[in-house]
């Protein structure tokens, strides 16, 4: 499958942005987020992922990998297909997912188009149930002998980052050098900054 596309960005409409590579444009669609962050005739790098149907061949084109770790996890969920999802990622950003995730935000969730209160709270909770698996222990993260006492907003920022498919022992080196009194959402954005996504 097709991983990803760089080339000149050479037309862009609501959800849709074309990307020329060697002489061939693919179509991709995309959330109101990543065009934000797209320049018309520039180069561009898109993370992408393939839909295969009976009746339909999409390609889907995302600006961060954790915008596409993001959709693939919403996609994962029986009843949110790949316009939920791009619908989901156009009104919130991954950070803002996970958070919503995380406090069970139904509310937040409902904003995207297509996405009622009962698909919202499916998506929380099987997501959330994704989590415990990777959910850490009351006491802190232990990370190679290291420990993170459970204060602040760190362990919350754990927990939402694992949702994006980071697991603890990338992020914990991060946010350990963070102040623990910073919200969940700016230790997300700074962590995610700092690994460069």
């Amino acid at each position: 499958m097709i991983y990803s596309l760089r080339g000149n960005l050479i037309l862009m409409e609501q959800g849709i942005s074309v990307i020329e590579c060697g002489g061939v444009g693919y179509k991709c669609q995309t959330s109101l987020n990543t065009q934000k962050s797209l320049k018309l005739n520039s180069e561009v790098t898109l993370f992408t992922y393939m839909s295969i149907r009976e009746d339909a061949c999409e390609l889907f084109g995302f600006a961060t990998k954790s915008e596409l770790q993001c959709f693939k996890l919403l996609i994962s969920i029986s009843g949110v297909g790949p316009k939920v999802g791009i619908a989901l990622l156009s009104d919130l950003t991954p950070e803002q997912i996970t958070l919503a995730i995380s406090a069970g935000d139904v509310k937040s969730l409902t904003r995207a188009q297509g996405v009622g209160p009962k698909l919202a709270s499916r998506i929380i909770l099987e997501l959330k149930d994704k989590l415990k698996g990777l959910a850490q222990s009351e006491t802190g993260v232990e990370l190679k002998g290291s420990v993170i006492a459970d204060t602040g907003n760190i362990p919350k920022a754990v927990a939402a980052l694992a949702v994006l498919g980071f697991s603890a022992a990338d992020v914990t080196p991060v946010l350990s050098h963070l102040d623990p009194n910073l919200t969940v959402e700016q230790l997300i954005g700074e962590t995610l900054k700092k690994m460069g996504r």
